[in-house]
């Protein structure tokens, strides 16, 4: 059986970690170097920043902020947010980052997903999918979720796996910052029609049954996770112990 991976989120504005609640009202939450240092210590299995409010004039904070991190843990990490072309990707992965995500810029040019799985490997290629449930439906949302793209989140997940991404994070608009547990049904649709592995994303609270939920209900391979982690509501060493007692596999720590 599979281990579970446990992946603390980084939010970035400005270079600074933030978090808010359905992806509004964001508040001040630590230095990202900091926290990533303290995750990996507490055994993350990886690490997420995304640059929430990147700009191409924003872009050289995000690398520097890369390569700090880079030089202070040693657990794989993903950086995404406003990356739009393969020359953003390669400043990104020079510095140090271990995969990168996208979002936005992969559902206006589905073509870039293949162009950077062509220069890249599919291996550090993340799709990221902001979705909302309309009407009984899932739809997949850019922008930092200010765009209903009018896509449904079936047809791009499986859109993202046959142009070779490795991997989906997924992140439930409706559960994000509630920390009520994940979205189980929309996690559960997602990761029984890939084949790739699938990140859950938006809702975990301090309980770390939530976790447990979302690893036994559905087919997902990782869960993220951001305020309960900042402030220590739920520290990772301790969800870990508790998952294994619920007979989870997780990385030892």
């Amino acid at each position: 059986m599979l281990t579970k991976r446990i992946i603390p989120c980084l939010d970035i504005k400005d270079g600074h970690t933030v978090k808010g609640i359905n992806f509004e009202n964001l508040k001040l939450a630590g230095d990202p170097v900091e926290l990533a240092k303290k995750y990996s210590k507490q055994g993350a299995d990886e690490l997420v920043f995304l640059d929430i409010t990147a700009t191409n004039e924003k872009r050289k904070t995000i690398v520097e902020l890369v390569e700090k991190v880079a030089k202070n843990v040693f657990i794989p990490f993903t950086v995404g947010g406003g990356i739009n072309s393969t020359e953003d990707i390669r400043a990104i992965l020079n510095a140090g980052a271990d995969k990168i995500s996208i979002n936005s810029s992969a559902v206006n040019t589905p073509d870039l997903i293949n162009t950077c799985v062509n220069y890249f490997g599919s291996q550090c290629i993340v799709i990221a999918i902001d979705a909302k449930k309309i009407n009984g439906e899932y739809y997949v949302h850019i922008n930092a979720g200010k765009k209903n793209t009018g896509i449904k989140l079936s047809s791009w997940a499986k859109e993202v796996e046959l142009r070779g991404a490795g991997e989906i994070l997924l992140t439930s608009m409706d559960f994000d910052g509630t920390q009520k547990g994940f979205d189980i049904e929309m996690n559960n649709l997602v990761s029984n029609l890939v084949k790739i592995p699938v990140i859950a994303s938006g809702g975990a609270g301090a309980d770390s049954r939530h976790f447990k939920e979302v690893f036994e209900k559905t087919n997902v391979d990782a869960a993220l996770a951001a305020s309960i982690f900042h402030y220590d509501t739920l520290p990772i060493d301790k969800l870990k112990r508790d998952l294994n007692k619920f007979n989870i596999k997780t990385r030892t720590i």
